[in-house]
């Protein structure tokens, strides 16, 4: 089984991977012959958006966190479909111009196979982004987000139409993966040398154990009470901040570092790339 996975954009080459391996394998073994995927950046013969595409939503939670749109041509809505509930392919739908609106039977089918793709592809990502978990639920279209990073799968034998789906990942989850990237390429930072013991026992030494409260900021918005009434589950909230900029280390909501998030241990951390002066 060979998968590849091209990309332009910082590189989350590893996790798209793994969807094309789960993809191939879940795929294979419902079709009972082996059926290669590929993920790729760009191709000419990439089909636009369509009225009759399936559309769903994958929120990551765990080692990983944001969302993933995904969009399947309803052409390979239906073949996938078919395969899964071991029905005959009709060649004919295909071909349709426009192409033929996916039952409920089918589209019920498509979600239960791409909930095993993306259970499989949860234990393939885990050695380096551990625990993560995919729900997957049906949308009504396009997501509301800026893709930050899109790729797609091809599956399937030579001489047949591809299989294809269309992965649009969000800002926050681009992030997580280089941030997990690149803890990955420098596995053995040493920490920084501890400060030799202060001889000092005056009052300021009687304070050293005391815990404080620190907040990363990742940006700030300011919104009317009207649109903050109408919130719900979904809402997306733009910040004033971009993904590759630095975020605030707060401290007692005053600042006094900046840094790039990165994940340890399945958790947000922040690595300190600059320390506020103090009155800064």
């Amino acid at each position: 089984m060979t998968t590849a996975a091209v990309s332009p954009q910082p590189d989350p080459g590893v996790f798209v991977q793994a969807w094309a391996e789960s993809f191939s394998q879940v795929l294979s073994q419902i079709a009972g012959t082996a059926l290669p995927c590929v993920a790729v950046a760009e191709a000419a013969d990439l089909p636009a958006a369509a009225d009759h595409d399936v559309w769903l939503v994958c929120t990551c939670s765990g080692g990983l966190r944001g969302e993933m749109s995904l969009r399947i041509p309803a052409a390979s809505a239906v073949r996938l479909a078919q395969k899964f509930m071991s029905e005959p392919e009709n060649p004919e739908s295909e071909a349709a111009n426009p192409p033929t609106p996916v039952s409920q039977e089918h589209g019920e089918a498509l979600v239960e196979f791409l909930r095993q793709v993306a259970g499989l592809t949860a234990s393939l990502v885990k050695p380096r982004w551990g625990e993560v978990q995919f729900r997957l639920d049906p949308a009504t279209g396009a997501p509301s987000w800026p893709a930050s990073s899109t790729f797609w799968l091809r599956a399937g034998a030579e001489n047949s139409p591809p299989l294809l789906l269309e992965l649009q990942m969000s800002a926050a989850l681009a992030a997580g993966l280089r941030a997990g990237q690149a803890e990955a390429a420098q596995p053995s930072l040493s920490p920084p040398p501890a400060r030799a013991p202060q001889e000092n026992s005056g009052p300021l030494a009687m304070l050293m154990d005391v815990e404080l409260a620190m907040t990363l900021r990742f940006g700030s918005r300011r919104l009317p009470l009207r649109e903050i009434l109408e919130f719900c589950p979904g809402t997306v909230v733009e910040l004033d901040r971009q993904v590759d900029e630095t975020v605030d280390l707060l401290l007692h909501g005053k600042l006094v570092a900046r840094g790039e998030v990165v994940v340890v241990d399945g958790n947000y951390g922040l690595r300190v790339t600059e320390v506020v002066p103090a009155g800064g």
